[in-house]
């Protein structure tokens, strides 16, 4: 097996990432917003901006919530823009807010709400008591310009910009006089036990001239805000300035709170509209990093490559040669110059010992047919996916895009699953087709879709914006029932039409006898280090998938990410040989569970690491919210355990095909 040339790598992984940075999606068309139009005027464009709003999270909730669950102030007229299975499944839930602009008519305080809250009203309350625990764990709003998010810029560490696609509702000054979170970015934020609510945003909008000729007149190519809080002295008539709006952690009087905005608009020549997302993409971490992660990965994958090459091509095909040419009574006539025994070569070569039991049928045939079929069908969807996300058919500006291509591609591909569980189970001569079709269709889903349901309903009872309402619930089901279902059923109509694989050599009556094993050579030790490598090629891509699950971050390095998959494929296969070749050489041939579960082990680490970015990484309070992680991290494991079970089985299941088919066996 030849390494691949790390140049090639380079350009490749280069193309693979630049692509999925500037390319933008076809088929959303930009749009162009020009002043008040006059009488005559060519060509079409917008004049008035609607700013929509997106769900608040927190990193330390799991929890979700929609803008109206807060006391913010509302559009008279909500409208709601249609979302796709994607935006569901992910807790997005866009509407219309009160916050419209008309273009290039900057305003420097403008009015849009008093909220009140009475002392002695039960209701008054409970809003603001809800309000105050959205700032202890620090929600952020998410405003939405033109399908762009509205981010809050600041500068971090050596001066380095940073863009973030969301800001906070407000901070808390504990009893301490320590301030959380955002509060550190005011000295005036200094009573303690208080509350300090963003009820202001400076909001600056930044277009792009086309040509104005023809009535292009300009695109939007970003959005900023500035968080402030202020506390009106007069709430009819607010000037925009003043003391820090604080609310004290005491609820002893009434209350009056007045949300202002101020609008500016910026011109910029160098920003183009295609490129539009880069000065948020830019300012977060870290492509070093990701680099890095990368040559790690190619690290492992030669030495890998060099072990199943040096098998491959020295021991295996001397083993093959030998055997091939020489019987016993040939041994009898070579010098003793040979200076090798028959018995001595019988040890070395275990592998070939075991002939005529290597194929012998595995114990719980049936399982591990249904978890190869659905193994195939996430195999196909993950592959499928990342490869159009690479081409920016599902960049971020394109919301939900992700999870519904992942959902559909799911679903369409029951008749792969169907076809190779059906197939192989006939290899290993099952019988009951009618329980392998059943299993197949219901097992892996259903787990998956009770662990699912149960985690929803905690959303439900805690009123979250996650929760996926009870239509999208029977839009699933239909999904599953009335499509994925009846494909399964005929891709396994198809595999058990077409007979089973035959092995290369006839499989012994009765069992050989395994000899007794050396520690590394039992199943058990052997299954822990293989998924070892596997995990070390994709821990670091894993951090940043868990901050944009988790931390809320947003994903956009499918280049990487794509690049990561074909090098896990490789290395799963790889790790997954070089065990099964050390397990026959010590003349054991029970290795169909062995290969599904020494690269399936890799899920086993995953959930390890979970379990440390959950204590390390997150700050994440509250039973729901801890049950919820854990909760969708089990329906990651059981995915990913499948995914690279399957890789490995059918590495391993064409490597010992291939070694046996060129044994000549009488």
């Amino acid at each position: 097996m030849k390494s691949l040339n790390p140049r090639f790598i380079f350009l490749l992984s280069l193309t693979l990432v630049s692509s999925s940075v500037g390319f933008y999606l076809p088929g959303l068309a930009p749009v162009n917003f020009c002043e008040k139009k006059q009488e005559g005027d060519a060509g079409e464009c917008q004049t008035e901006i609607q700013l929509l709003v997106n769900r608040l999270d927190s990193v330390e909730s799991v929890l979700p919530y929609e803008y109206d669950a807060f006391d913010f102030c509302k559009d008279v007229n909500e409208r709601r823009p249609s979302e796709n299975l994607g935006q569901v499944l992910f807790g997005e839930r866009i509407e219309t807010s009160p916050y419209k602009f008309t273009f290039k008519v900057d305003k420097p305080c403008q009015k849009v709400c008093t909220m009140s809250y009475d002392k002695d009203s039960k209701e008054g309350k409970l809003k603001l008591d809800f309000l105050k625990r959205g700032m202890e764990l620090n929600y952020q709003h998410h405003w939405i310009v033109d399908n762009m998010p509205v981010t809050w810029c600041y500068l971090v560490e050596d001066d380095q910009k940073v863009c973030n696609p969301g800001f906070p509702i407000g901070c808390l000054v504990n009893q301490d006089g320590n301030p959380k979170d955002a509060c550190v970015i005011n000295a005036d934020f200094n009573k303690k036990n208080t509350y300090y609510l963003f009820n202001h945003v400076d909001i600056t909008i930044i277009y792009h001239s086309v040509d104005e000729t023809i009535g292009m007149g300009a695109r939007l190519v970003a959005a900023t805000v500035e968080p402030k809080s202020i506390k009106h002295s007069d709430n009819d008539n607010p000037t925009c300035e003043g003391s820090p709006m604080d609310i004290p952690v005491e609820f002893t009087s009434n209350l009056k709170v007045t949300y202002t905005y101020s609008i500016k608009f910026k011109h910029n020549k160098e920003i183009k509209w295609a490129s539009r997302w880069d000065y948020i993409l830019v300012s977060m971490p870290h492509s070093n990093i990701q680099w890095f992660s990368i040559m790690n990965s190619l690290v492992i994958v030669l030495f890998l490559s060099g072990m199943v090459a040096m098998i491959m091509l020295r021991t295996l095909h001397r083993d093959i040669a030998q055997y091939n040419q020489m019987d016993k009574a040939d041994w009898v006539k070579i010098p003793t110059a040979a200076n090798i025994t028959y018995e001595e070569a019988q040890e070395e070569s275990g592998w070939k010992q075991v002939h005529g039991d290597v194929f012998r049928p595995p114990r719980m045939g049936m399982l591990l047919s249904v978890f190869l079929g659905q193994g195939t069908q996430i195999f196909i969807m993950t592959f499928i996916t990342l490869f159009l996300a690479c081409l920016g058919f599902l960049s971020p500006a394109n919301r939900g895009a992700l999870m519904t291509c992942a959902v559909v591609l799911w679903v369409l591909l029951g008749t792969s699953a169907g076809y190779v569980s059906s197939r192989l189970y006939k290899t290993f001569g099952g019988e009951n087709w009618k329980t392998n079709v059943l299993l197949t269709a219901f097992l892996c889903p259903g787990i998956v879709f009770v662990d699912f349901f149960l985690m929803n309903l905690i959303l439900w009872v805690e009123g979250s914006s996650a929760a996926v309402p009870f239509g999208t619930l029977v839009a699933i089901l239909a999904l599953w029932f009335g499509i994925s279902v009846p494909l399964t059923f005929v891709g396994a109509y198809f595999g058990f039409k077409k007979p089973g694989i035959e092995p290369p050599v006839r499989t012994n009556q009765i069992p050989r006898q395994i000899p007794q094993q050396s520690f590394f050579t039992k199943p058990v030790p052997g299954i822990i280090m293989g998924g070892i490598l596997p995990f070390g090629c994709i821990f670091i891509q894993l951090f940043f998938i868990l901050n944009s699950i988790w931390s809320h971050q947003m994903y956009y390095m499918f280049g990487f990410l794509f690049l990561v998959f074909i090098i896990l494929v490789i290395t799963c296969s790889e790790a997954t040989i070089l065990l099964c070749y050390f397990h026959l050489c010590a003349e054991d041939y029970h290795w169909w569970w062995r290969s599904f579960l020494t690269s399936g082990f890799t899920a086993v680490y995953l959930f390890v690491y979970a379990l440390h970015y959950f204590y390390s990484k997150l700050q994440i309070v509250g039973a729901a919210s801890t049950i919820l992680y854990f909760g969708y991290t089990m329906i990651m494991v059981l995915i990913f355990f499948i995914f690279t079970g399957t890789i490995g089985f059918f590495a391993c299941f064409f490597f010992v095909n291939k070694i046996y088919s060129v044994l000549k066996v009488d």
